[in-house]
Order: structure tokens, then sequence, then C-alpha cells
């Protein structure tokens, strides 16, 4: 993949999650686990479609439920205050171009319940090529995503 990551998947999540804590109350209770990790592959999917570079360097592994950022997973499973909205949170962390990009796949998929995104990423190609129910940890690579999400079938 050619081109540097700007972000790490952990400052995408906490974006999100402070931009869905501004909305309304059911969105940001909402945001789950299981949702946040489909919001990050379609965030990952749609910036490396649109810019040709990742939005994050972060793996993401072809996992049981869809694909799955292991770190940002970990975090909000162990360590959930790391992820929490925060009052004061500045959303200048991202370069607006970002920021604007993160706001349209809220608004594309943030009204979805973390179940139907879920179902939603396993339609989807990199997902179902690389998920081996016999082994865990198998990495889709961000070439596979880009591919998808750059092809008419995204």
């Amino acid at each position: 993949m050619t081109g540097k990551a700007p972000y790490t998947a952990h400052e995408i999540a906490l974006w999100l999650k402070n931009w869905a804590a501004t909305g309304d109350e059911d969105e940001s209770e909402d945001l789950t686990n299981l949702k946040m990790q489909k919001l990050l592959y379609f965030a990952q999917g749609r910036y490396l479609a649109r810019y040709g570079t990742p939005l994050f360097s972060d793996r993401i592994e072809a996992w049981q439920h869809g694909p799955v950022v292991p770190d940002v997973y970990r975090e909000m499973k162990y360590q959930p205050s790391k992820l929490a909205p925060s009052d004061d949170y500045d959303f200048g962390r991202l370069d607006k171009r970002t920021q604007s990009f993160l706001v349209g796949i809220w608004n594309s998929y943030g009204q979805y319940s973390a179940w139907k995104l879920r179902d939603m990423t396993h339609q989807h190609g990199p997902w179902s090529r690389y998920f081996d129910p016999g082994k865990r940890g198998v990495e889709i690579p961000q070439a596979a995503i880009k591919e998808y999400f750059a092809g008419p079938e995204a």
C-alpha cells in the first residue's frame, strides 16, 4: 500500500465515540465494540478507495463476526474508559478533511445496528475471502480492502 496512514485506529475510534456522543443519546449508547469494529472497517475501506492510502495503519483481521481491529477491540473490551466520550474532547485532533470524511461514514453507517453492520460485512468479499473458522488472527490485507471498496460492488 502506498502512503503512510495519518492516524491510528485508536484515534479514529476515539473521534467516532465522541462524535456519536454529540448526537442523539440512543446513538452514543448504541456504539458498542461490535459496531465500532464495523465502522472502522468501512472507514478504512472507503478511505483507501477514495484517497489511495490507509486511514490508519492498524491491521484488520477476519474474525467470526466480521472484520476487527484487534487493538481497539481489546481496548474497548478490557479498558472501555480509554475510549469513553469526553466533555472536553478536541475534534481538531484530526484534520478537517478526515473529520468531514468521518462525518460521512457516520451518516452512512452510524444509523445501523451492530448486527446489521456485521451482516453487511459478511457479504463483503474481503471478509469472506480471508475468514477461516479454523484459524485465528488472519489479516485482511489493505490491498484486498481497497480493491473491494474501489470496485462496483461496494
